[in-house]
């Protein structure tokens, strides 16, 4: 390779030297004959610019070699850096493929992805069985062929302007084919490609049903409407349905009891790292439960709780809960971490909760400090007296509280004056566009500085990357939560 390069390196100046000594023979030849100066002159001048131009003509060619070759190392070298890229991504793609799989079976809110045509190339689990149909009826078909002409229509503008590269939100009633009417907060999410182009949008669905309507108050018929009466029949059709499928029997509420008394729920936790990750400090986890099914399967909350909320059994199933983590913590000797535990709002207005709370804590001699119950940001909106008091009753125990959920809707503190909360949970729609959306930025931003003023620490939902976890840290903010930090396992581990 090296004498290849030497020869072409010097084969030019060789050339140059083999046409400048021919030439000095012709001129001198000349120079001897018999034709006049002039003629000489001449022709002399003649072969002097022939030599020049073909001098010229292979330096020329010359550099036009050297370029070309250039081009093509650097062409060579992108290519690689490109498949080098690739097969780093295929890799990456190969170990989230897990992680991925487990965000479609347990979450709970509804998910699909559609192009420009409103064809639909993704969905997850709770997508297709909130709707009822086989995931084969849903794939590469439209969504008004998914949810129907009808509603293709209504929603046809909030269609068009998630195209046009806008985050769309609203909330619509939708009628089930079996009568339930359900109420759905829903968001469109632009997907963009490469180019920075909109090629498609999310569709994200949570069902916002006021669950106290599936087992109202007991009225007249005098006070209830004919279109009353059928709301309120198709959501007991609906969950009394939905119930014997899930559990086998028409009694859901004694199959949930007889769960938890036979302690066929189990417990997992989800680590809250500090951050930065490197922070030392005590252990936080989130506590998240399950239900063991036939077949070795695991149930998330989304197909359970409805029916424990049916049958007013929440409160049963969460003292279930402060029970067995208090008593793991005390077992492990684990009582310098803090366990966050999720309440359900029948828990928020039990009035012997309290009571059951400070009883339970001297039974296990656990510090009350290790647990942190999370209060969503709506039930603080919509029950705020309650939530108030109960807020003041688990504090007086010696017990934290967090805000969970904080911003999804709006950034306000005006609800949480009045409150003394330890924690905010910042809403993981916030996290997740954090990188991308400078309004999501200044959101998190702002909600971590007031939180400071005041005295509350700040903890981060849904965290699921490296750089995530970095900009967080540049922020401020205490905590991070979500894949990105830890995946949820089994308490007993």
């Amino acid at each position: 390779m090296q004498k290849r390069t030497l020869f072409r390196t010097i084969r030019n100046y060789v050339a140059a030297l083999a046409v400048i000594a021919t030439a000095s023979a012709l001129v001198f030849a000349i120079s001897y004959t018999e034709s006049s100066l002039p003629w000489t002159a001449f022709l002399t001048g003649v072969l002097v610019a022939a030599i020049l131009a073909e001098a010229v003509r292979a330096s020329r060619s010359e550099w036009l070699l050297m370029r070309r070759t250039a081009q093509l190392a650097a062409i060579k070298s992108k290519l690689e850096r490109e498949a080098l890229l690739r097969k780093h991504a295929d890799q990456k793609n190969a170990a989230d493929r897990p992680r991925l799989q487990i965000m479609d079976d347990s979450l709970s809110t509804m998910v699909a992805l559609f192009d420009t045509k409103g064809q639909c190339h993704y969905h997850n689990r709770a997508f297709h069985e909130w709707l009822g149909m086989r995931p084969e009826q849903i794939d590469n078909h439209l969504i008004r062929e998914i949810l129907g002409p009808k509603v293709g229509a209504e929603i046809a503008t909030a269609v068009r302007q998630s195209l046009d590269g806008q985050e769309v939100r609203y909330e619509r009633t939708q009628a089930m084919a079996n009568g339930a009417l359900y109420h759905l907060s829903i968001t469109h999410i632009p997907q963009y490609d490469e180019a920075g182009k909109v090629n498609g949008f999310y569709f994200l669905a949570d069902d916002i049903t006021d669950r106290s309507d599936l087992n109202p108050a007991q009225t007249s018929a005098n006070e209830q409407s004919d279109t009353g009466n059928g709301h309120q029949a198709g959501q007991e059709l609906y969950i009394d349905a939905f119930s014997e499928q899930l559990t086998g029997q028409k009694d859901a509420g004694k199959r949930i009891i007889t769960a938890i008394e036979q302690g066929e729920f189990r417990l997992f936790c989800q680590l809250i790292s500090p951050l930065p990750p490197n922070s030392v400090g005590a252990a936080h986890y989130e506590i998240l439960i399950r239900l063991q099914e036939e077949e070795e399967g695991l149930l998330p909350p989304g197909a359970f709780f409805p029916l424990a909320e049916k049958h007013g059994l929440m409160p049963y199933l969460d003292r279930w809960v402060i029970q067995h983590v208090l008593a793991w913590s005390a077992s492990h000797s684990r009582k310098d971490s803090m366990f966050f535990i999720n309440l359900a709002a029948a828990t928020l207005g039990d009035p012997e909760f309290p009571e059951f709370l400070k009883s339970t804590l001297q039974e296990y001699e656990a510090g009350a400090s290790s647990l942190c119950f999370e209060v969503t940001d709506a039930e603080l909106a919509q029950r705020g007296e309650n939530a108030a008091e109960f807020i003041r009753q688990v504090r007086a125990c010696g017990c934290r509280v967090a805000l969970s959920g904080f911003g999804r809707d709006n950034v306000s503190f005006d609800r949480i004056r009045g409150f003394q909360v330890d924690f905010i949970k910042i809403d993981g729609s916030l996290i997740l566009g954090l990188l991308r959306d400078p309004v999501n930025l200044a959101k998190v931003s702002s909600i971590d500085r007031v939180a400071k003023k005041i005295g509350v620490r700040t903890v981060a939902e849904l965290v699921e990357s490296d750089e995530l976890i970095t900009k967080l840290s540049e922020l401020g903010i205490d905590y991070a939560q979500g894949f990105g930090i830890s995946r949820p396992r089994a308490l007993e581990e």
